[in-house]
């Protein structure tokens, strides 16, 4: 098989996760700009509108698939790699990304100064996967990691039929590890940990994605390849529908009836995310795997766009989170809202008023400005690091 194949599949992943990023900002800006976003629940069926519900539920594929197609790319980016580079670079690179959680992505969630809510979410379940990778790479085979993830991913909902006591340590430990729907630890200075992601259903997601990997390797047939991503794709939406409909296991919040048609729909498609169920993640991925098969050797302008962003992750992450924010903060102020107001004690999120908001129509419009906004810094820093190829770039 070609290098240039090899180079379109990866254009593939990129494209891909180009895409879930520019649907990522989509949610952060509902998060910050959205009249209800602190006083209603947007997947509530009881209460949602359409376009409310599908506004959050779409996001919902962000951030299942990107920590599978990180876990491709680890294994890609380890072609070059011996086994114990491989697994060195996912350790420190998984520990960076924690220390980046805990501080400059806690001052983007927050702007307080004062660091009273330590927030753990994305950057810290994606840190945490690469440990648990790293650790499973020195010592396994990708087939092995690769069951590994899977059991992880069909298994841990059995822990929820386990109801430790409140506050013990196998209620805290199964929380941050396992169970987990959010959980705000006290540090002992009168602040909080904020355990928003837990651990291993989302490092089981990635140990799969690594597995997966192998079928890109460049001895493997492309149509081969396409086949199985298109089975398995279809597969795991086949489950979920079946393992949904059954309503017994793989998700903590089972689908109830409800008033109208549309609201039981609603319900039928609010799997959870804290943790990720396994109805969750069958919902979430199958779909994209479906498009990794299907848009392969795509090379149109739409997924040249959606690549400028896909090839610069971290960086566009870091940088649209603190342009939402700054927005926000210039719009508050702007609104009338006193500095006092925009920065009061029980505010989490500094300079959003749970008061303050737009109509969903206006954050659409900020969400499509943001993501344009960036674009051309994005694609100033893809070129940079394909011209520069020094170490400390492969941590951005």
């Amino acid at each position: 098989m070609s290098t240039n194949g090899i180079s379109l599949r990866i254009k593939s992943i990129d494209t891909i996760r180009g895409l879930i990023m520019v649907i990522m900002a989509l949610d952060h800006t509902r998060d910050y700009f959205h009249i209800t976003a602190f006083s209603a629940d947007p997947l509530d069926p009881r209460t949602t509108t359409a376009a409310l519900f599908f506004t959050r539920w779409v996001t919902h594929f962000c951030a299942p698939s990107f920590m599978l197609l990180s876990g491709i790319s680890a294994y890609l980016s380890g072609q070059n790699k011996t086994t114990a580079e491989t697994s060195a670079f996912l350790l420190k690179r998984g520990l960076w990304l924690i220390c980046v959680e805990l501080t400059f992505m806690t001052f983007a969630f927050s702007f307080d100064v004062t660091f009273k809510t330590i927030f753990l979410a994305v950057l810290w379940a994606l840190g945490t996967s690469m440990l648990v990778l790293g650790l499973f790479v020195r010592f396994f085979s990708p087939k092995v990691i690769l069951i590994s993830g899977l059991i992880l991913i069909f298994g841990h909902n059995l822990f929820d039929l386990l109801k430790p006591a409140p506050g013990s340590g196998l209620d805290i430990f199964l929380g941050i590890f396992l169970t987990g729907a959010g959980r705000f630890v006290p540090r002992g200075d009168g602040g909080n940990i904020a355990f928003l992601y837990v651990i291993l259903p989302w490092a089981g997601i990635m140990m799969s994605g690594y597995g997966l990997g192998v079928i890109y390797n460049r001895a493997f047939p492309e149509q081969k390849r396409r086949r199985l991503l298109l089975q398995s794709g279809v597969a795991a939406i086949v489950l979920f529908l079946v393992l949904r409909f059954i309503n017994y296991y793989g998700d903590q919040a089972p689908w109830t009836v409800q008033s109208e048609g549309l609201r039981t729909f609603f319900s039928f498609m609010n799997a959870s995310k804290y943790p990720p169920s396994l109805i969750f993640t069958l919902m979430t991925l199958g779909p994209i795997l479906i498009l990794l098969a299907v848009t392969e050797h795509l090379n149109t302008g739409l997924t040249r766009f959606f690549t400028v962003y896909g090839k610069v992750p971290f960086f566009y992450f870091m940088l649209h989170f603190y342009l939402i924010h700054i927005l926000t903060m210039i719009a508050v102020l702007s609104s009338g809202y006193t500095w006092q107001q925009a920065t009061a004690p029980e505010l989490f999120f500094k300079f959003r008023p749970t008061d303050f908001g737009y109509s969903l129509g206006m954050v659409y419009v900020i969400w499509i400005t943001i993501v344009l906004a960036l674009y051309f810094p994005c694609k100033w820093f893809g070129n940079y690091r394909e011209r520069n190829k020094k170490w400390w770039l492969s941590y951005l």
